[in-house]
């Protein structure tokens, strides 16, 4: 018997994403978002399926998508933020405090979460980033949305076999 294996599914129709961006460093925010919004059409889905809210700043992303999270409306979440180095030892705390609310909604709710928050040295690293970074974000939400619904319908086929 060979290895079973998985085919990447990259087709964004009908899925529901909700996208929470931070307002904090906005040109770089938006510039994530567009990028984000644009390759979520390549990739098919619809702009009914996106719901799009927005937070202070990046340490209040992981409350706004553990509140979407709570709802089950939706099979991926993108978080969009900027986090750029000052002077102070502020940028370390809220990158880290951030990136790991992030990462603690999505195990806690199984849902898939494209971090999509920069954490730069500059401003110019950010615009540099931001429009690569977004379409990936995108592209991450699309493609773990689709394997997480596979494997929850694999685990529903292994149940109903046992049955």
């Amino acid at each position: 018997m060979g290895v079973g294996s998985y085919v990447t599914n990259m087709d964004g129709q009908g899925l529901r994403i909700g996208i929470v961006q931070a307002r904090f460093n906005p040109d770089v925010c938006s510039g994530l978002l567009s990028a984000c919004l644009a390759e979520l059409k390549q990739l098919g889905v619809e702009d009914d399926d996106i719901l799009h809210v927005t937070v202070p700043g990046a340490l209040e992303i992981p409350l706004a998508l553990r509140k979407m999270a709570e709802t089950m409306q939706f099979d991926a979440l993108v978080a969009i933020g900027a986090v750029i180095r000052g002077e102070t030892y502020h940028f370390e705390l809220v990158s880290n405090e951030a990136g790991a609310g992030i990462t603690r909604v999505g195990l806690d709710f199984a849902i898939p979460i494209a971090n999509a928050v920069l954490t730069t040295e500059n401003d110019a690293q950010a615009e540099e980033r931001m429009q690569v970074k977004g379409a990936d974000a995108a592209r991450v939400a699309v493609e773990m949305a689709n394997l997480a619904i596979a494997l929850d319908d694999l685990a529903e086929t292994s149940r109903l076999i046992e049955e």
